[in-house]
């Protein structure tokens, strides 16, 4: 059986989903919808009702229209909704979703796509290895330059008004959601958002540190107004593993020696290549591929996912509000 998705939204990440769905064989794109923009494409349309007409929809415009779209489709549409991230922006906007009934919720998908990546299979395969020992810290560093771009400032990634907070809800929320799932329950929270570039209104750079109620700490550094890093450093109690420069390397045990006796970098224990550049467009095609699966089979979206996503939803939000926790 061949799925009919909607999608809604056209530039970015629409763009990107709809590159990979194209290439699908049992799946058909049959509306993309925008309220006022005008495509040449005959899948276009400015007409909300016609996206309905699909099995399932897609959610890929601003951050801040989301939640008109999903109570849109909730009350006027039967079918899947795989919205992207962040769920919703608001603290108002997080509770009417979470008091949807348990049959809405079990059709709604939200895109935290990182959980189906080798990132993800990195930080499970090691946090509880002997070579890694007890885990008592993890860094990540994930910036780029959109800020400097030309078309950045007329960019509603760049709207204040609208999105203020925008590096959190669309790069670090990834992030915590990731940290979240391995280490439980955050304990203690610190944001330090920046406007750096100057070339917008919303903040395009944000420090997050993390104290897990386990012991754990970790930093997330995100930034649009950086050169491209992509890196990450998890440290135990035994061995430490790096992501930099597309390779993952365990450096293990603990008890490494110089010739005076004195403790010296432990050597290479295992190493692997790893392109953190390619892990967003990777999990993202398996992301797709779960939810899709879901449609044809008609099963319903596991209610533990969409907790999660409320939960790490719900941080974001509250780290908009305090900065400091």
């Amino acid at each position: 059986m061949k799925i009919k998705l909607g999608i809604i939204g056209y530039r970015n990440q629409a763009a990107k989903l709809l590159s990979i769905l194209e290439n699908k064989p049992n799946v058909i794109i049959n509306t993309i919808f925008h309220p006022d923009k005008k495509i040449d494409d005959s899948r276009f349309s400015n007409n909300f009702s016609d996206i309905l007409d699909s099995d399932a929809v897609i959610i890929a415009s601003p951050n801040h229209t989301h939640f008109n779209y999903i109570e849109q489709l909730l009350k006027g549409f039967s079918g899947y909704i795989f919205c992207e991230k962040p769920p919703v922006t608001s603290e108002g906007e997080l509770t009417k979703l979470d008091n949807k009934s348990s049959n809405d919720k079990a059709r709604i998908f939200f895109n935290f796509n990182l959980r189906f990546g080798k990132l993800n299979e990195v930080i499970e395969n090691h946090i509880n290895s002997e070579s890694m020992g007890k885990i008592m810290n993890l860094q990540i560093i994930h910036t780029h330059g959109f800020a400097f771009k030309e078309k950045y400032p007329s960019s509603w990634r760049a709207d204040g008004e609208k999105n203020l907070h925008n590096i959190l809800d669309a790069i670090s929320i990834h992030y915590v959601d990731l940290l979240n799932l391995h280490f439980g329950q955050i304990q203690h929270s610190h944001y330090f958002p920046q406007l750096v570039s100057e070339k917008g209104t919303s903040f395009d750079t944000g420090y997050i540190l993390l104290k897990y109620k386990n012991g754990i700490t970790a930093s997330i550094m995100n930034s649009y107004a950086a050169p491209s890093i992509s890196e990450l450093l998890m440290i135990g109690t035994n061995g430490f593993l790096t992501i930099r420069n597309n390779e993952v390397i365990l450096f293990s045990p603990r008890d490494t020696f110089n010739s005076q006796g004195n403790f010296s970098r432990p050597p290479v224990l295992k190493q692997n290549q790893f392109n953190f550049e390619d892990e967003s467009s990777n999990s993202l095609k398996k992301s797709l591929e779960y939810f899709l699966a879901c449609v044809s089979e008609n099963n319903p979206i596991p209610i533990e996912q969409f907790k999660s996503s409320i939960e790490t939803n719900r941080f974001i939000i509250k780290l908009k509000t305090s900065k400091l926790t």
